[in-house]
């Protein structure tokens, strides 16, 4: 059978728990719209006992009538569920710890507790007419036995989703795939990754549970949510499609604009080496990376920056080479001889060096002129 994922984007909920990170309905509205024309089928957009402002723009995103699924996130309480049910949303995300240590050492109840609220609780949101996919908080350290008890009670219960929440962060791949698998095969429910990033292996768990047979996965914009973050949807939709041959349907044109919107609405600027997005991934200045993009855009290149939205930048410094500094002086209207080349290469590293900056076209234009004799005593 073939694999799929369908991409749940919890940029609205869970990236908006980022400690100091808040938006504004508008920018909510603004950010479920982006999401939406780029093509995520899915979006957790709120918790809705949080209070009647977030309900409200829950509210409002609904009357929308996006193309997406909407999902809301709550505990298993008489109160959660009643506020889910005043959005509008499609699907409740109903959270339950499932570890030992947080049934002991969060809500002191027992495991026996956990699986008759599971009972109670899907059946009411199924009365309220709510779809319901049951949250496995901390299930990363939950035993393995009473996890399938608890996703195999929330199927009997009449939920269509469990969502496996390696809560801290804690998983790797390889641990994340056979625990993705057994609950595959044993379950006729669709089954959610939701991976955090403190060991930095976000992307790589959520990529391994799409293998071992998870239908959904959680993303979230330039990789925001509590602590080091969630899986970033650019990684997760790359990865998919460039390791696994698995399309999403999202149109990755769109992840520059998504991500400077999702940057500026929640405050925390996009680092230049992130990954797909980041200002520095298609720039480069080694000489021997230079020269071989420019033989051959295959020999450094392992997906073309046009299928993400951006393009090739080239710029000189100390590491450049002087097929580098050719290029950048022809597209400035400028032919060098390669003599003359290697004498402005020297300018450009002692400019980098101290300014710790790549020269601008006034700069470039500067040395052109201060080292013109050179070639003109050498022609």
């Amino acid at each position: 059978m073939a694999l799929t994922a369908i991409i749940n984007d919890t940029t609205l909920r869970d990236g908006e728990q980022t400690a100091g990170v808040t938006f504004t309905a508008e920018e909510k509205i603004s950010i479920a719209r982006a999401l939406c024309a780029a093509g995520v089928p899915e979006l957790e957009v709120g918790i809705p006992i949080m209070g009647r402002e977030e309900r409200e723009t829950i509210a409002a995103i609904a009357a929308l009538g996006l193309p997406a699924s909407l999902m809301v996130w709550g505990r298993m309480r008489s109160e959660d569920l009643a506020a889910a049910a005043q959005c509008g949303a499609h699907i409740v995300n109903l959270s339950i710890p499932v570890s030992d240590l947080h049934i002991q050492h969060k809500i002191n109840r027992d495991r026996q507790w956990v699986l008759a609220t599971i009972a109670r609780y899907v059946s009411d949101a199924r009365d309220l007419g709510l779809e319901v996919c049951v949250g496995g908080e901390d299930a990363s350290r939950a035993d393995p036995d009473f996890l399938l008890q608890v996703a195999e009670a929330a199927q009997a219960a009449g939920a269509r989703r469990f969502r496996f929440a390696d809560t801290l962060g804690l998983l790797d791949p390889f641990t994340t795939f056979s625990r993705i698998r057994r609950l595959d095969e044993a379950l006729d429910i669709e089954i959610e990754m939701h991976a955090h990033d403190d060991l930095g292996l976000a992307t790589a768990n959520t990529l391994a549970a799409v293998i071992g047979g998870a239908t959904h996965i959680n993303t979230t914009v330039n990789g925001l949510g509590e602590r080091a973050g969630n899986a970033p949807l650019e990684e997760a939709v790359m990865g998919l499609r460039h390791l696994y041959g698995i399309e999403t349907g999202i149109d990755t044109r769109q992840f520059p604009e998504i991500s400077s919107l999702v940057a500026a609405a929640s405050g925390r600027p996009v680092s230049a080496n992130k990954s797909i997005v980041g200002d520095g991934v298609f720039t480069h200045e080694a000489g021997i990376h230079v020269d071989g993009l420019i033989k051959h855009r295959a020999n450094y290149e392992n997906f073309a920056p046009a299928e993400v939205g951006r393009e090739h930048r080239l710029v000189l410094g100390k590491h450049s080479g002087t097929k580098a500094v050719m290029k950048a002086y022809a597209d400035l209207g400028i032919a060098l001889s390669e003599f003359h080349a290697k004498a402005i290469l020297d300018r450009i590293r002692d400019y980098a060096m101290l300014t710790k900056h790549t020269p601008g076209s006034t700069e470039l234009e500067r040395f052109y002129l201060e080292t013109a004799p050179c070639q003109a005593v050498h022609s």
